[in-house]
């Protein structure tokens, strides 16, 4: 059966990208604990990080600082967050949020429904730094 991520990769349910590679893609989560709260997703529909093979892992990580970088110097984070736990999508993925103290890691602490405003906004703002810091081949264009 499809996953909603397989879904929004596919273009069914909207979404605001940051990072679109041949392996995964990343995209703003409508829940934030943070602002520019972040999700990196294989393309390939992988269950649990414990089943994906050793290069997907690695490239999913390397994604996921790279897009950490760019959150800490886009929003002054003190730290980066990073979390992965799978249990209300059954599709890898790896959260990555900008934070500024211990309270910024409490996943049942987040925006709910986030407008889609701010959400294009925080998305701008993350692409910019992302190409600010050298992966513009990667990071879509903005949309119109």
């Amino acid at each position: 059966m499809t996953t909603l991520f397989t879904r929004i990769i596919d273009g069914e349910i909207p979404a605001h990208f940051v990072w679109q590679d041949e392996s995964c893609v990343a995209f703003l989560v409508i829940d934030p604990m943070t602002d520019g709260h972040t999700i990196v997703v294989p393309r390939q529909e992988v269950d649990s990080w414990l089943d994906a093979d050793e290069s997907l892992i690695t490239h999913l990580t390397r994604v996921a600082q790279t897009i950490g970088k760019a959150q800490q110097t886009a929003w002054s984070s003190a730290r980066v967050g990073l979390l992965i736990e799978g249990f209300l999508v059954p599709h890898l993925h790896l959260h990555v949020w900008p934070a500024n103290s211990v309270e910024d890691f409490d996943p049942h602490d987040v925006t709910h429904g986030q407008d889609q405003q701010i959400l294009a906004a925080n998305a701008a703002r993350l692409r910019a730094a992302l190409r600010d810091q050298g992966a513009g081949d990667v990071v879509p264009a903005e949309p119109v």
